[in-house]
């Protein structure tokens, strides 16, 4: 994913023609459907076909766009499920969330932050539909921003998920999980954020794809993946322990497990650059 600025950052994946760097050499492995932690990756660029099973030789589930990712015009996902099938890959499913930024132009055009989650949640509902995801795949909503959500983000967030949870399909938010600073010695994370809110106003509950980066609790770039369990916030669906390119002021630990362009790359598919995830399923969308 694209490093945006002026946000707490998140991976906005993409390919990119940049020269060929060094890649780190972790341990090649076929990841199984029966280990403690599956390993999955994901990109705004569909891959190519012909670059699935070298990929497949590492990771045992992919991201699957349903939406143009962040910043794209086209989504090259879109008609691959059966050919990721055939690969035998489990999903993790997304689609795009709004910035704050386009919530607020919205709503002074007249459409509320709630009505806008719940038109981009039958997009989403829509585009899933027509991939063929069974019913009970859980789709994840791009929450990009980071630290306390302001009102308006609460709103379009939680009426998305709300629609989700009554579509058939079952609702998950791709958050942050790294700590930022909140209130006098506190801190919170979105995922903590959204949890609070989702408790009090009894809503439908979340599953969570958590991205954090930070060296400690990640690793790096390694096919080596940390314990889902050490990533900082409990019971979460998926940990995005690596992103390209990679944050340098809170990955100085592990920066030699990046290429030299600071971008995670896989020795065999060194111009592909990639986002790391660990989850305790090999299908951890259920969308089989």
């Amino acid at each position: 994913m694209r490093l945006l600025a002026n946000l707490v950052p998140a991976l906005l994946l993409a390919t990119s023609g940049c020269a060929q760097p060094t890649p780190p050499v972790p341990a090649n492995h076929t990841p199984s459907r029966t280990t403690q932690n599956s390993i999955g990756f994901d990109s705004n660029d569909y891959p190519g076909d012909d670059a699935l099973p070298a990929l497949r030789r590492h990771f045992a589930f992919a991201g699957y766009w349903l939406t143009n990712p962040p910043g794209e015009r086209q989504n090259g996902w879109l008609g691959k499920r059966d050919v990721l099938l055939k690969n035998d890959f489990g999903f993790l499913v997304l689609a795009n969330g709004k910035f704050d930024a386009e919530i607020k132009k919205a709503k002074r055009s007249g459409t509320a932050p709630a009505a806008l989650g719940k038109k981009d949640a039958a997009a989403a509902i829509a585009a899933a539909q027509r991939e063929h995801f069974p019913p009970r795949t859980i789709i994840f909503l791009d929450q990009e921003e980071g630290g306390r959500l302001n009102a308006d983000q609460s709103g379009y967030l939680l009426a998305w998920t709300e629609a989700v949870a009554h579509s058939g399909y079952l609702p998950g938010v791709y958050a942050s999980g790294q700590p930022v600073d909140d209130s006098p010695g506190k801190t919170i994370t979105t995922v903590q954020d959204i949890r609070e809110q989702v408790a009090a106003q009894h809503l439908t509950p979340i599953a969570f794809w958590v991205y954090q980066d930070a060296c400690p609790p990640a690793n790096g770039c390694t096919l080596q993946p940390p314990s889902l369990a050490s990533n900082g916030t409990p019971d979460v669906a998926a940990w995005q322990y690596a992103q390209s390119p990679r944050r340098k002021e809170i990955t100085a630990a592990c920066a030699r497990t990046y290429a030299a362009d600071g971008n995670c790359y896989v020795p065999d598919l060194p111009k592909i650059m990639l986002d790391l995830s660990v989850a305790s399923s090999s299908d951890p969308s259920h969308g089989r």
